[in-house]
């Protein structure tokens, strides 16, 4: 998805020029990421309120989304490796009907969160089914992350 990419390149180019031109640069690697739901090929973002959270959360509930996380790796060397992958999970959310919804998106656990829900908090009773990666829809796909890092040879004698 073109706009994920654009937002994690963004987020690489402002880390790494933040950090670039000091003599010895505070770190081996820039790991950045970002996380959208998408449902009927539209974009979902993070709700504005608690009356916003409700309304995804219905547009979500009884549906497939997909959730997809963009990351990237960067050596801190300008010519060493830099690695992009985006991760897609597809989840099912339950209907509990709309009482429920509500109460849920008032504990206000989703409004930091793209899609409404917390899969790894109260929101998980939401979650039907998942087909991927779990890590992927909490916002970050640990396991594609760590592949990535023994691929570059950041991560070496790794189990």
């Amino acid at each position: 998805m073109a706009y994920l990419e654009r937002i994690v390149e963004a987020k690489q180019v402002a880390v790494w020029n933040e950090f670039s031109t000091e003599p010895e640069p505070p770190f081996t690697a820039i790991l950045v990421a970002d996380t959208v739901v998408v449902l009927d090929e539209q974009i979902l973002g993070k709700p504005t309120d608690i009356a916003h959270a409700f309304l995804l959360l219905q547009k979500l509930a009884g549906r497939t989304h997909r959730v997809m996380t963009r990351f990237v790796l960067r050596d801190r060397n300008p010519l060493g490796p830099k690695i992009g992958h985006t991760v897609t999970t597809e989840v099912t959310l339950a209907n509990p009907g709309e009482t429920c919804l509500r109460r849920y998106a008032a504990t206000g656990e989703g409004l930091d969160k793209a899609g409404a829900y917390a899969a790894q908090g109260i929101g998980a009773f939401l979650v039907e089914r998942l087909v991927g990666s779990y890590t992927n829809v909490v916002g970050l796909p640990v396991s594609h992350v760590v592949e990535a890092l023994v691929s570059a040879g950041w991560l070496k004698d790794f189990p």
